[in-house]
């Protein structure tokens, strides 16, 4: 079958002879020939080729191309697939890459280009080293027909058996168009660039013939949209360097596999880390109701105050991202207060829930800082599936076997306060500051249903309502919101000062750092409310 879809192939008798030289020479002009095309086609659409997005993600002169040739025919200078494949260094750490080419054929994907591609994926699976994939493609060929559509399937399965073991970046630098979306969607991380990435099973022209709506490329899967509002994509890029500038950093807090340890940086205790580290608490309002950025707080706690926040557009009520404390790689879950009060919605609840399954998959300690109301609520988030979107954070969190360091910042109420680390879901330690306030509800909503009877006799008597109501939120804040309940039943470790909280979180990592992963000799897989 391979055979008809190529070139007809010369007996030894047919091929001109050369000596080594020549041929080498032959391969190199060949090669600068398909290159210049190459530079032709994509300088022309304002993008990089393929080979020279693999030079800027690699460390110099580090690439080296495997199977160039496969499917191709030397001597009548066809050169083969639409699809590089080879190894590289990122950081001075051996990478796994492939980058589709669209300057052949539009990059689309036949049996050659499926088969260098789960060769790849096998051989770095094995080797235990990340696969990085940098995708611009027209899809499935199909003068190939079915042929085509089985070499997804057994990328997919690739890919599929690949997840969990060796971390996997899909770098978006062009279109990606039907059964294709379903390869990167597989991966760990999605990275898209704003202006030329776009993400979608049917397009335009099919969604117009099928439905009558007339929708741009952009508006129907572009970068922006993926980043904002599905959630496909980790990280938008304003353009091609800043996505694989990205994809090196990201690389840099990652393991090589499931079987080591996520990297340690060399770290000294420097002054900038103390002044910051003490003047945290400032960056944080007494009182409940008024709302601050939880990233600057990250930053403040963080080694150099440095912060890799993932997917930052989607879901931002939840931030997720990687941090070092005491050069100790670790993954970061907090609310942002300044949307929507750090409330848990159905998508935040995925966003979490899929950062700490990945934290969980290569050893990441998980760090979780906590200010929740709450779930949010009303009828659009019910009908949603919040009852089994909103468990999945529970999975994630109760089934992770990995270190789980949480510091409750200013307020902890209801389920959220569960699911967010809690030490009924398994937290290793659980820590509060002294004003965080812990309670199946907030002092006003508990008000009403506690002290109903209360309230009603103080209306009937003609007295202030508003001052009433003012007195019992006091009494049942000190009765029942304060975090003295919780350190009396266990479940909080300790109060500490806002001063205290990045040298408690080291010293908790310190201590957790030998933690054993416990196995489930009987399960042979859970079954979360995917």
């Amino acid at each position: 079958m391979l055979s008809s879809l190529f070139r007809r192939q010369r007996t030894p008798r047919e091929r001109p002879a050369r000596d080594r030289r020549t041929c080498a020479a032959h391969l190199t002009e060949l090669a600068e020939k398909a290159e210049n095309r190459a530079k032709k086609t994509q300088h022309d659409k304002g993008k990089m080729t393929a080979r020279e997005r693999l030079e800027m993600l690699a460390d110099p002169g580090t690439f080296r191309e495997i199977n160039r040739f496969l499917g191709g025919d030397i001597d009548e200078e066809y050169l083969g697939s639409g699809v590089i494949t080879g190894f590289c260094q990122i950081g001075g750490r051996p990478v796994a890459v492939y980058a589709q080419d669209f300057s052949v054929r539009g990059g689309s994907l036949g049996q050659v280009e499926g088969q260098k591609m789960i060769h790849l994926i096998k051989q770095a699976v094995d080797l235990g080293m990340p696969i990085i994939s940098l995708l611009d493609s027209g899809g499935a060929r199909i003068q190939e027909g079915v042929a085509a559509l089985a070499q997804y399937g057994k990328v997919f399965q690739a890919t599929s058996l690949a997840s969990g073991v060796v971390p996997q970046i899909s770098v978006i630098l062009g279109p990606c168009a039907g059964g294709a979306v379903y390869g990167p969607a597989l991966t760990d991380f999605v990275v898209m660039t704003k202006r030329s990435s776009f993400m979608f099973v049917t397009g335009p022209e099919v969604v117009k013939a099928v439905t009558g709506e007339v929708v741009t490329s952009d508006e129907l899967g572009g970068a922006q949209m993926h980043s904002a509002v599905t959630g496909v994509s980790h990280y938008l890029a304003e353009d091609e360097a800043d996505a694989l500038d990205f994809t090196r950093t990201l690389l840099s807090y990652l393991p090589a596999n499931s079987k080591e340890a996520p990297p340690t940086f060399a770290y000294q205790t420097n002054q900038a880390d103390l002044e910051n580290a003490a003047r945290v608490g400032e960056l944080v309002p007494v009182s409940p109701k008024q709302s601050y950025d939880m990233v600057e707080v990250i930053t403040s706690l963080v080694d150099h105050g440095e912060f890799l926040e993932i997917q930052e557009l989607f879901a931002p009520s939840v931030i997720t991202g990687f941090g070092a404390f005491c050069g100790q790689s670790v993954g970061i879950v907090a609310n942002q207060s300044l949307v929507d009060a750090g409330t848990l919605d159905v998508n935040a609840s995925e966003k979490a829930a899929r950062f700490v399954q990945f934290c969980n998959a290569f050893s990441f300690p998980v760090v979780t800082l906590v200010d929740v109301p709450g779930y949010r609520p009303g009828t659009e988030q019910e009908r949603a599936g919040i009852i089994r979107r909103g468990a999945k954070v529970i999975t994630a969190y109760a089934t992770a076997t990995v270190p789980l360091i949480t510091v409750i910042v200013r307020k902890a109420y209801g389920g959220a306060y569960i699911v967010m680390g809690s030490k009924a879901m398994g937290a290793d330690f659980n820590f509060a500051w002294p004003g965080a306030q812990i309670a199946v509800m907030g002092s006003e909503g508990a008000v009403n249903i506690v002290y109903r009877k209360e309230l009603a006799q103080a209306k009937a008597d003609g007295k202030d309502l508003a001052e009433a109501r003012k007195r019992l939120e006091e009494t049942y804040a000190t009765q029942a919101v304060s975090p003295n309940l919780s350190l009396e039943i266990g479940e909080l470790d300790g109060l500490i000062t806002p001063e205290q909280t990045r040298d408690t979180i080291c010293q908790a990592l310190a201590a957790t750092r030998n933690k054993q992963r416990r196995p489930n000799a009987w399960a042979h897989a859970a079954n979360p409310p995917l």
